[in-house]
């Protein structure tokens, strides 16, 4: 594989594993071929899938509880078949949904001070599978939404403030479906499937509105890339080599008006026309010749792409830009330790005093470990806020209702910053609706309530809440409110508009000059 190297903020990240007293041991993994994770973090707990006689489990357990875990640690056990892959609420650290061979979806509330005893009762059972359910996802910015994929090629989509039925069935593929991803708003839906096409869909209606024939390509995992309007894809090319392609989904425009009016990635003025298919790649990279499955990780705030193999030691990371040539190798974590399986946890859960920017829990099978592993900025003084490593990001708070949702509207991630007193930014517009199929993103608008949060027992040394109250009594006249906010928006959009054409002509300038070197 050529590799192109980034000479950026983020070329000198090192990942760290935590040291053996910061592991969890004990943990009796699961031995499932299932192509999942097995393994769900967020600021307060891990759930893993583990081993179980006479049905299915996975045990929940403290991120502060490190060491060895007792053997008879109380576990969620109310599958009667194995458990094959398992999601934490984005908006709620205390309710959890698994997915089984039983052909069920169930969806669990864990008490704030974890497991006294196994819990059998789920809070919502979800029936409506013919076989068994493989892959679960929650929406990412619209609350109480589910979906679920099963064997029987349904995709279904639940609400689980209503009653216990799909509100959206999605069957438009005649194969098992292997992966399913959100774009940023949860307007589109990607997912591969077995008969190696990638499929975009409109989730409300279950309308393709874009597939990709990979022909002798078979596509493993896909995984939006939100801010880069990309696609990657991982898989095997038709020489049995593991490789990873981007995929373009910027659609085809058609002018019907002289003035267009452009506004931070939201074109105003035109009629947009989806392209038919997903033709030809991008960018098309061979990895090399293992077994395994690839799964990828993409973190937008720092526009790096993760790739991990399942049964590997190794994990390589890149910078992606939406210019050529697109991926910039970083570098490579090696470990002689091969890994089953991987959580990811939350940019709010991450410790910004080491200059922490990712942190992956490693399952480790043959030991029967759970591994944290840091990847983090070297700084000199690490000290202090960083704010050119910790930009906004997606809060744990949804933007908008299940029933907003399903009446056409798309909003955004509500936004948060990790410095400490910062206050949560709602990115995601209040009254407009837009088309199902028009996959946008708005300019920050409204500043969230926050008066309803409290402090709870997640808050520890590694583990710096930014969101504070320090300035909810602070009461502004109406109108002066709205002035700055309508101020606060131009500022903004003129700033990231900016800042988007400076990156551009930075990275034509840098490419012309190694072409220059290169010729001579």
């Amino acid at each position: 594989m050529s590799q192109r190297y980034s000479r950026g903020t983020f070329h000198h990240v090192i990942g760290k594993a935590a040291v053996k007293g910061r592991c969890y041991r004990g943990l009796s993994i699961t031995r499932s071929v299932q192509d999942n994770q097995f393994c769900a973090v967020n600021p307060r707990f891990i759930a893993v899938v583990t081993e179980c006689t006479g049905g299915g489990a996975f045990i929940v357990i403290s991120v502060r509880h490190t060491g060895r875990v007792s053997p008879l640690h109380p576990r969620v056990c109310g599958h009667s078949a194995r458990v094959l892959d398992v999601k934490w609420d984005p908006f709620n650290d205390l309710r959890i949904a698994s997915c089984s061979e039983d052909c069920t979806v169930k969806v669990w509330n864990i008490p704030p001070n974890g497991l006294k005893a196994d819990l059998t009762s789920p809070s919502k059972d979800l029936l409506a599978h013919g076989r068994r359910v493989s892959l679960i996802e929650w929406h990412p910015t619209a609350r109480d939404l589910l979906l679920s994929s099963a064997y029987d090629c349904k995709v279904f989509v639940w609400r689980l403030d209503a009653p216990e039925v799909p509100v959206c069935v999605i069957n438009t593929h005649s194969e098992l479906v292997v992966c399913l991803s959100f774009n940023a708003d949860g307007s589109l839906l990607a997912t591969a499937c077995k008969d190696k096409k990638i499929r975009i869909i409109e989730p409300r209606t279950g309308r393709v509105l874009q597939e990709s024939c990979c022909g002798s390509r078979k596509v493993s995992k896909i995984l939006f890339l939100w801010d880069l309007k990309m696609l990657v894809s991982t898989g095997n090319s038709c020489w049995n080599q593991r490789q990873f392609a981007l995929w373009d989904l910027v659609t085809h425009t058609l002018m019907f008006s002289v003035v267009c009016v452009y506004s931070a990635d939201v074109l105003y003025g035109v009629c947009v026309c989806p392209q038919e298919d997903l033709s030809e790649p991008l960018l098309e990279e061979d990895l090399d010749g293992g077994s395994g499955v690839i799964f990828p990780f993409y973190d937008a705030d720092t526009h790096m792409l993760y790739l991990a193999g399942k049964g590997d030691g190794n994990i390589r990371y890149y910078e992606v830009s939406a210019v050529k040539p697109y991926v910039h190798f970083l570098s490579e974590y090696r470990s002689p330790s091969p890994q089953r399986g991987l959580g990811v946890m939350p940019k709010r859960g991450l410790n910004i005093s080491v200059c922490e920017v990712f942190r992956f829990y490693r399952l480790l099978a043959v030991k029967d470990l759970l591994e944290p592993l840091s990847f983090c900025v070297p700084r000199k003084q690490s000290e202090g806020f960083h704010a050119d490593i910790y930009p906004m990001t997606a809060a744990n708070e949804p933007a908008m209702t299940a029933d907003e949702w399903l009446m056409g509207q798309n909003k955004g991630p509500l936004l948060m910053s990790l410095r400490p007193g910062a206050e949560a930014l709602n990115t995601s517009p209040t009254e407009t609706e837009t088309p199902a199929y028009q996959d946008t993103e708005y300019p920050p608008d409204i500043i969230a309530d926050l008066q309803d949060w409290t402090e709870d027992d997640t808050q520890s040394h590694d583990w710096i809440s930014s969101r504070t109250c320090c300035d909810l009594n602070r009461t502004e006249p109406p109108e002066v409110s709205l002035h700055q906010r309508k101020e606060t928006q131009d500022l903004l959009e003129q700033l990231k508009q900016r800042d988007d054409k400076i990156r551009e002509l930075e990275l034509e300038l840098k490419n012309m000059r190694n072409h220059m070197r290169a010729s001579f």
